[in-house]
C-alpha cells in the first residue's frame, strides 16, 4: 500500500531523482524526446497536470518533462503488485485509486497534497486511449479541481502511443515530445459554474485546451 505520514503524500527523493534521469537519458537517447512550455508550470503551490493518455510512456514523459518538484501521479490500484514494482511505486509517490469505483480515499489524498503545494498529475480520460486519439474526459477531476482551488496546467504528448501503444512488447524509436500550456486559474473553472453539476464543464474545458495544443504540433 501507499506509504503515508499523517496521511500526507511523501515522494523519496533519491528514488524520484534518479528515476527521473534515467527515464530523461532513455527518452533523450531512444526517443529523441522534445519538451516545450515547461516555465508554464508554476514552481510554487498546488499544480494539476492534465494531459492525453495513450501510452504506459506518459507518466516517465511527463515526470521528465518537468523536474524542478516531485510529481505524484494517480495510477489504478492494480499496478501496486509485490516486490519493486510495490516498492517503486511507493517509492515515488504514486496514489493509487481503485478502478470502476469513486475511490474516495484517493480523491481525497489528491485534494489535500494539492492544498499543501504538491505536484499532481492526472489523465483525465481515464485510461490509454485504443487508437491515440483524444477521449472524453471523466467529470470527476471536476470535484478535485473544485475543492483544492489548484492552478491547472494542461499538457500535449506526441509521440508515445506511434512508440508504446496497447499490446505492444517493446519501445519503438519514436520520435516523442510534450507540450505544456499556459495556468489554468480556479477563477477560470469558477467561472464555468459550481458544484457537481458544473464538474462536466471543467472536464470538457480541459479537453479543449489539450486539442489546442494538440493543435499547435
Amino acid at each position: 500500500m501507499l506509504k503515508e505520514s499523517n496521511t500526507e503524500l511523501i515522494a523519496d527523493m533519491r528514488i524520484y531523482q534518479n528515476s527521473t534521469r534515467i527515464f530523461k537519458l532513455g527518452l533523450l537517447l531512444w526517443n529523441r524526446i522534445k519538451i516545450y512550455g515547461a516555465d508554464n508550470i508554476p514552481d510554487k503551490g498546488g499544480v494539476m497536470i492534465v494531459s492525453n493518455h495513450a501510452s504506459y510512456l506518459d507518466p516517465p514523459i511527463i515526470g521528465v518533462g518537468y523536474r524542478k518538484r516531485p510529481v505524484h501521479f494517480m495510477a489504478r490500484d492494480s499496478l501496486w503488485k509485490r516486490g519493486f514494482g510495490a516498492w517503486w511505486m511507493n517509492g515515488v509517490g504514486c496514489i493509487p485509486v481503485k478502478r470502476n469505483e469513486g475511490d474516495i480515499r484517493a480523491i481525497k489524498l489528491a485534494i489535500k497534497s494539492l492544498q499543501m503545494g504538491k505536484v499532481i498529475s492526472i489523465f483525465p480520460e481515464g485510461t490509454r486511449s485504443d487508437d491515440g486519439n483524444l477521449q472524453s474526459a471523466k467529470s470527476g477531476i471536476g470535484l478535485i479541481i473544485e475543492k483544492s482551488e489548484c492552478n491547472v496546467i494542461p499538457a500535449y504528448i506526441d509521440g508515445s502511443f506511434e512508440a508504446f501503444p496497447k499490446r505492444a512488447k517493446w519501445i519503438k524509436p519514436h520520435h516523442i515530445s510534450i507540450r505544456f500550456g499556459l495556468p489554468l486559474s480556479p477563477d477560470t473553472f469558477k467561472s464555468l459554474g459550481k458544484g457537481r453539476k458544473a464538474y462536466s464543464a471543467y472536464a470538457s474545458f480541459i479537453m479543449d485546451r489539450i486539442k489546442c495544443l494538440r493543435d499547435t504540433e
